[in-house]
Order: C-alpha cells, then structure tokens, then sequence
C-alpha cells in the first residue's frame, strides 16, 4: 500500500468530487439574496481534508467562504448534523472563542442538494502530523501549549451562560456515547473485530464517574487547528460535528489519544506521537501535558486514564468504520477514506489495551 503524505494529501484543495457535485449557479444566487455583500461570480471546490460532512471553498473576487454540508445518500441516524454545527459555532463566536465566523445557515436543499451551512473563510496554518514536521521545538512548544489553552477555555463556559442549555444532555455523557457509537458501529460494520466485541461488552459497567457538563468538541486534534500563519497562535477550531454537553475529561482525553495512536504504514490515520523523541521535538509528554491542562481548569483525568482511553479508542474505531461503511455504500466524500477504514481493527486492539489496564480480562 503507497504511503499517505498526510500535509500534502488533506492539504488544500481539488475539483469536486462528482458524488458530491451540486450546481454553484443555484448556491450563488441565494448567496446574492440572503448574505450581505455577497458578490459573483463564484467557484467552488471541494477540501481535500474532512471525512465526514463534505467541505467546500466558495471563491468571489472580493471574498472566500466555507460552505460545509450533509453528505447525499443514506446517513447513519443523528449523524451530520450541520445545524448544530453551526448553532454552536455562532454561539462561540459572540464569545471571542477562536472559530471561523458563521455566516448563514440553509436547510433548503434545492439549493445544495442537502442542508448546509456557510462560514468565514480563515488564512492560516494546518498541521496535519502531531510532530509538526520542519517546525522548531520552540514553537511546537508553543503550539501545544496553544492548544491544550484553548480547549481548556472551551470547558471553561457554562453552556448555559452562551446560549447553549440545550445542546445535549450532559448526564451520562459517555454512557450515552458508548451506546450510541455501538449502535452506529452496528448499522455501518463491514467485518468482525474481536476486540471491538469485547468493548462494547465491556465498556458500559466500567464508565468513568462524570466530570462537570461542559461543552466538549468531541474530535479535538492538531488537525482540526487553524493556527496564525506565522505566531503559535490558534485563530479557529474546526469540525464541530460531535459537539455537545458532555464530560469535559472524555473529551480531553480523546486528544491525549496521539500520544498513544498506533501508527499506520499507508498515513491515513489520524497521526501518531508514537516513536518520536518529544523531548528533543519540544512537544510535553503526556505527563507534563495533562498537567497543563488539570493547572488550567482543576479537572484531572489520571485517576480514570486507562477507562477514558479505552473508551476513546473504541469511539474513534467505531467513527473510522462510519468512514468504511461509506467506502461500502460509495459515498465516502475522501480520495483516502478507504484507507481510513484499515484503522479500525488496529485502533480496537489499542482501546482493549486500555480496557485491560483498568481491569478487563
């Protein structure tokens, strides 16, 4: 199998894919009538990066846009859901938190073939490997502190306090994601993996207790960063998709996983920290970076380390094999989605890993 140079392969972008093609003639003319100071003529073209809900760069001649949409075809129950993709990041704007400002929402789907929604476009950096290749380990120290700042002001709001009181649950938060990415796992799996067997026996009696409800990401990464183009600076958070009030240690957690991603050959995967010399990089170890954050916000994860990780790596499986059933049904919106869906059963055997440490047999 080739290998995947991730930056260059999720970096910018190409034409549009002809499953996800839609005509821009429609979408312009109701981006003339509905958004101020919108002007034509307009060229679209779709993100490389993104798995999930197709991406799309809206060109005029005096401004960029994002237009993010629900994929076509048949969708996995809950999933998608750009509404609230762009409720909350509207909601944390009017907070100065760092995301692409929304701009308009749609749910008319003569107009793109399926809802969607239309943000700022934000210039700046991407990484899109852990170790942040050519970078010096100053300002990868930089970033990372960046980072683990930002999320930590993310579960700093009360939901309610922005406008959010509604948003999700918050109780039994990864209870409810247990069962609901078992589910999803079920309608979209393509093979059977022991070990994903064993989680989905294992994970619902051996729930963390419940940090505070906070807003949490729910795919918080490097990746997913839009850093200053030249300051370790983070100007937006990107992919909303899975956020929601929730446990604010799972969803940090679930950003501790690159420390401990099994490393793939082809490059699809979501980037590891696994084998490199951090100290020589200048990105924290684990340690010192969990530390970071328990010092920003007073919550601490390391009593329950070993359940929250076995819960996430099963979370992330579950996602990846949404990404194979798409490869199966031919709606997968990546040119690398298929290689994706190979990190599945190596993802499992981590999280059951885990799953052992805190005491499975």
């Amino acid at each position: 199998m080739q290998t995947i140079d991730r930056q260059a392969a999720f970096s910018g972008t190409k034409d549009v894919a002809e499953p996800l093609r839609f005509e821009p003639a429609r979408l312009e003319a109701y981006l003339a009538r509905e958004v101020p100071g919108f002007a034509g003529p307009l060229s679209v073209r779709q993100f490389k990066g993104g798995q999930s809900n197709p991406t799309y760069l809206l060109e005029t001649p005096a401004r960029a846009y994002v237009l993010r949409r629900k994929p076509p075809g048949k969708l996995l129950p809950s999933a998608h859901a750009v509404d609230r993709e762009f409720r909350v990041i509207r909601a944390l704007a009017s907070q100065g938190f760092p995301v692409a400002k929304p701009v308009v929402y749609c749910d008319d789907e003569s107009v793109t073939g399926t809802a969607f929604y239309v943000m700022d476009f934000v210039v700046g950096r991407v990484f899109w490997n852990p170790d942040m290749p050519g970078s010096a380990p100053a300002e990868r120290a930089a970033v990372y502190d960046a980072m683990n700042d930002t999320l930590a002001r993310l579960h700093s709001f009360d939901p309610a306090a922005i406008g959010l009181a509604d948003f999700g649950r918050g109780e039994n938060y990864v209870a409810r994601q247990v069962d609901r990415w078992s589910k999803q796992y079920r309608a979209s799996q393509t093979q059977t993996i022991d070990e994903m067997e064993r989680l989905i026996a294992w994970l619902p009696s051996h729930i963390p207790p419940s940090g505070p409800p906070r807003l949490v990401h729910g795919d918080y990464r490097l990746d997913n960063v839009i850093l200053h183009e030249s300051e370790p600076r983070v100007l937006a958070v990107l992919d909303w998709e899975l956020s929601t009030i929730g446990d604010p240690l799972a969803d940090f957690t679930y950003h501790l996983m690159q420390w401990h991603m099994p490393p793939d050959d082809a490059g699809a995967g979501t980037g590891s920290l696994v084998g490199f010399d951090l100290a020589a990089l200048g990105i924290p170890s684990l340690a010192d970076y969990v530390e970071m954050y328990r010092l920003r916000t007073g919550l601490d994860p390391r009593p329950h380390l070993a359940a929250y990780l076995a819960y996430n790596f099963f979370r992330i499986a579950a996602i990846l094999q949404g990404i194979a059933g798409r490869v199966r049904d031919g709606t997968a919106t990546s040119d690398h989605a298929a290689a994706k869906a190979q990190m599945v059963r190596p993802l499992a055997e981590v999280g059951w890993r885990f799953a052992r440490e805190a005491g499975a047999k």
